[in-house]
């Protein structure tokens, strides 16, 4: 049987009070709980608002800042120029999707660690560690056809939105708007 979902809530002194518990908690216990699957909404106790997402951007934010950030400046930039844009609900999908297919990726690498080291070997951070620098080239190389998978059928999906409203454009006297072209002498595939 599944886990409840957990309710946490957010006073305005900025606690957090984690209601499985009765306890107060913190950004890093959230944290945990995030890294152990715990299922769980952060609500604002006095409107009941759902927080979880600013709570979880608080926690990248703070993970960002320290160590060893995941994403660069440039990257950073380029998602804030998503926000607005036509293209803003696709990209969050995109994303989605190519973070399920990196996990995916990891689930294989794991299984293949388990068949080396042994299904009761305990995978600590040091040993996945080893693994992962043994595994490097061929890591590489499959995220290196991913991206290239990914980024064509992109460009095929986009290519296919401009077509569209090519289509639906075609009978209004809008110049650019010319119907796509389908083969004959023009195809371009050749």
């Amino acid at each position: 049987m599944a886990e409840p979902l957990r309710t946490i809530k957010k006073y305005p002194n900025r606690r957090l009070y984690d209601t499985a518990n009765s306890g107060y908690i913190t950004l890093a216990d959230v944290k945990q709980m995030v890294l152990e699957n715990i299922d769980f909404q952060v609500v604002d106790a006095k409107s009941g608002e759902d927080l979880t997402r600013s709570i979880l951007l608080q926690i990248i934010l703070e993970e960002e800042s320290g160590g060893v950030p995941m994403f660069s400046s440039e990257m950073l930039a380029q998602m804030i120029r998503f926000y607005g844009s036509a293209q803003q609900t696709m990209m969050g999908q995109y994303m989605e999707q190519n973070v399920k297919a990196f996990m995916a990726i990891q689930k294989k690498l794991q299984d293949q660690a388990k068949q080396i080291y042994g299904d009761k070997m305990m995978l600590t951070p040091d040993l996945w560690k080893q693994f992962m620098q043994m595994q490097a080239p061929a890591m590489q190389g499959m995220l290196g056809n991913y991206l290239e998978q990914s980024a064509r059928l992109f460009m095929d999906m986009q290519q296919r939105m401009q077509d569209q409203t090519r289509g639906m454009f075609s009978a209004f006297p809008f110049p650019n708007f010319a119907p796509p072209q389908t083969g004959g002498d023009d195809d371009k595939s050749r």
